[in-house]
């Protein structure tokens, strides 16, 4: 296989191919997909983990967090608006890019997990128009938006991202999907955490409750996301030796080493003088995600060893994301009153 020739197409029906399909890219695969019949049995489980983790936010009543919203000082409202619209503007990203790299994936049931992170992609940005819609007027929610496009900082940061999505979709490539997997795992492994961080805090202080468990819900998807696509790297890998290159991995290395620079220097300049926030602790805290995601793909730590060095955000790590079935910071049931399109403003 050449790696550099353009990937097809798929059809939509081969009928004279296997159900099981042959490969995940550049296969044969009759485009219909029996679940129990598929070459990768273990993605039906990923599948179900992803159907299982539905969630809509609506179902989350937000009135305590409007009634909050004024308590808090003008700093902490301008970083919540600034990492709410940062962090919408990476996954409107995601959602066309998982619908493109469908058309070129031969495996069905890895088309159908992507469907499905495309649809939570969707979710999760739709998620944070949500908040804003309960807590600030239009004209201020686009303000937001236009400054998280216009700002250097997340250009800078963003361009890593980009510059692999858009290269794959000027020329689908087995090297640029390759090179795109990777950033994927950058964004939705990596770069979401500085976000992330800031709400948990906030949380810590009894402060934006609502929002907390819906960034909650938002980082278990992304979790699953970013280790379904370490094992599409891995599959990738095993099925196309011209891909498994020392080049590839030292381009593995090299890319997630630059995209945890980028989140420390994020972290750096929406985080600094954050009480509660210690910015060393975070940058040990992204080498230690940047070392799980290695592991997931297989590969060796790049950063020294270390156990998770914020236990505070531990209740909300990746390891204890599913298993947590009430609010730490509430010590109640996650369950929430389906409200209307008020948000909650009715019950005011």
């Amino acid at each position: 296989m050449d790696t550099t020739q353009p990937l097809t197409r798929i059809k939509l029906l081969n009928s004279e191919f296997p159900n099981k399909s042959t490969g995940i890219i550049n296969g044969q695969s009759s485009g219909l997909l029996n679940w129990n019949d598929i070459a990768y049995p273990q993605m039906y489980t990923l599948y179900q983990t992803l159907l299982g983790n539905f969630w809509k936010a609506q179902e989350i009543n937000m009135q305590d967090d409007i009634k909050q919203w004024d308590t808090l000082t003008e700093k902490e409202k301008d970083i919540f608006l600034r990492i709410n619209t940062q962090l919408a503007s990476l996954d409107s990203l995601q959602t066309p890019t998982m619908t493109q790299v469908m058309d070129y994936v031969t495996d069905s049931s890895f088309k159908a997990i992507l469907a499905v992170i495309s649809q939570q992609e969707a979710v999760h940005n739709e998620s944070y128009s949500y908040i804003l819609s309960s807590l600030v007027p239009l004209h201020v929610q686009n303000e937001r938006f236009n400054q998280a496009k216009e700002d250097p900082i997340i250009q800078k940061r963003n361009h890593l991202i980009l510059e692999a999505y858009e290269a794959f979709r000027q020329n689908p490539t087995p090297q640029n999907l390759f090179q795109l997997s990777i950033n994927s795992i950058n964004l939705e492994g990596i770069y979401f955490y500085a976000g992330f961080a800031f709400f948990y805090n906030l949380a810590r202080g009894q402060k934006m409750l609502k929002t907390s468990t819906m960034i909650s819900y938002i980082q278990r998807d992304e979790m699953q996301h970013a280790y379904f696509i370490s094992q599409f790297i891995r599959i990738l890998l095993s099925e196309n030796p011209e891909l498994n290159t020392k080049e590839n991995i030292q381009y593995i290395y090299d890319t997630i080493h630059q995209a945890v620079q980028l989140e420390k220097e994020w972290a750096g300049y929406i985080l600094k003088d954050i009480e509660g926030i210690d910015l060393k602790e975070f940058a040990g805290y992204i080498e230690y995600l940047a070392n799980k995601r290695l592991r997931q793909m297989g590969l060796e730590n790049f950063y020294e060893a270390r156990e998770n060095p914020m236990p505070w955000i531990h209740v909300f790590s990746d390891e204890m994301i599913n298993e947590t079935k009430s609010d730490f910071f509430e010590q109640k049931s996650r369950t929430y009153t389906k409200v209307t399109q008020s948000n909650g403003f009715d019950e005011l």
